[in-house]
């Protein structure tokens, strides 16, 4: 394994994040390079990164990494009291009740219950980076299986939905909110819709390296493209392909658009940074969410074998469930994990707020590194006394 110069910053007794940050450097790929962020309690204790072109302010794609983000303005809305996510989705979005989907509600959205996980035919990429045309598709689309039966992960598709109720219910944008009520305030380097004069410190997404035998065996179990996982995916697509899943965020339109699903751009460290403001605040400013909306939005709603990504993953509203996928975390922990390897969380108990970029993507969606760096983390926090009991 090749010495890794790593670059940036922890808090004194954080030293064993920094070194299992370097060693996961160096055993995936030392010139790709990562980033790893992390706050406890409001205070930046972890701000790493190392790789060839990689510097803590280099911005690359998030996937879903992105529904975090996104999920955070539903957050919001719901502790206005100006949404309502156990009304269908149909009470704001009159049009989405065709095909036997008048019935489906909001939270069956948030928590993938509602059975709308793409569209027959699939996406092209143009049509993926632009929500408006991604809703209108989905209008005459019935749903893939019974509306709260069974949970199966919308991937790019969740946010296309819940983009138009937030557009009814305030007549502004997911990302209109993102900006002015999360990013702007706080100076976060995570967006929903990237600036033009922002582009040039955007990385491409690497794909991801793996020997002929990783790859047949990865062809050998994967889905139906015209299965539910395989429409979840968008493979029944013409000619789309797992490596079209992991380069979607280079796609400059798609970057400017900021879909709240997958189109989200950032740094581990605005990761990070966002999470401890929703929750704990940064500095002396007070969390974006009260401790009620956080027991709303991190309560645990689906749970067991998902039928697109199989049973690695529990929801809560809007985001993913992270006590059962890290079970040193507190059971109201929650976030969200990116296709390309990044992931972001919040545990609300320990304090710990957590964000994790890698320049190439993981092999195979997994990227198992998160549960050592994050334990890394979470070890470090409780030893040096700063994560206490909420």
């Amino acid at each position: 394994m090749q010495a890794i110069e790593v670059h940036g910053t922890v808090a004194d007794g954080y030293e064993q994040v920094r070194a299992e940050f370097a060693a996961v450097v160096a055993e995936e790929d030392g010139e790709s390079g990562a980033q790893l962020a992390a706050f406890v309690r409001g205070r930046k204790v972890v701000d790493l990164w190392a790789g060839r072109e990689v510097s803590g302010t280099t911005l690359t794609g998030l996937h879903s990494t992105s529904k975090g983000a996104a999920g955070l303005v539903v957050a919001l809305l719901i502790q206005d009291a100006a949404l309502d996510v156990d009304r269908p989705v149909a009470h704001y979005w009159p049009r989405f009740a065709a095909a036997g989907k008048d019935r489906i509600t909001v939270r069956d959205v948030l928590v993938h219950r509602s059975g709308v996980v793409g569209a027959d035919g699939g996406f092209t990429v143009d049509e993926l980076a632009d929500e408006r045309v991604v809703a209108e598709r989905l209008v005459g689309q019935r749903p893939f299986f019974e509306p709260g039966s069974v949970h199966g992960y919308g991937g790019f598709v969740t946010y296309a939905i819940i983009g138009e109720v937030v557009r009814a219910v305030t007549g502004s944008t997911i990302q209109e909110h993102f900006e002015q009520r999360i990013r702007a305030p706080y100076g976060l380097d995570v967006y929903l819709g990237l600036p033009a004069e922002l582009d040039h410190r955007y990385l491409p997404i690497l794909p991801w390296r793996a020997t002929p035998e990783m790859e047949a065996a990865f062809a050998a179990n994967s889905p139906n493209p015209h299965g539910i996982a395989g429409v979840s995916y968008n493979l029944n697509a013409r000619g789309f392909t797992a490596a079209d899943v992991m380069a979607l965020p280079n796609d400059a339109k798609l970057r400017r658009l900021g879909q709240g699903s997958a189109g989200g751009v950032g740094s581990a460290h605005g990761v990070a940074a966002m999470y401890a403001a929703a929750t704990t605040g940064i500095g002396d400013r007070e969390p974006l969410l009260s401790l009620e909306t956080i027991a709303t939005i991190s309560a645990i709603h689906s749970h067991g074998p998902d039928l697109v990504r199989g049973d690695r993953v529990a929801y809560s509203l809007g985001f993913e469930a992270k006590s059962l996928l890290y079970p040193f975390l507190g059971a109201h922990a929650f976030g969200h994990t990116g296709s390309a390897g990044s992931d972001g969380f919040a545990d609300p108990h320990s304090g710990l707020a957590y964000g994790y970029t890698r320049r190439r993507a993981a092999f195979a969606f997994n990227a198992p590194e998160n549960a050592r760096l994050a334990a890394a983390l979470h070890r470090a926090a409780t030893t040096t006394g700063l994560a206490t009991a909420a």
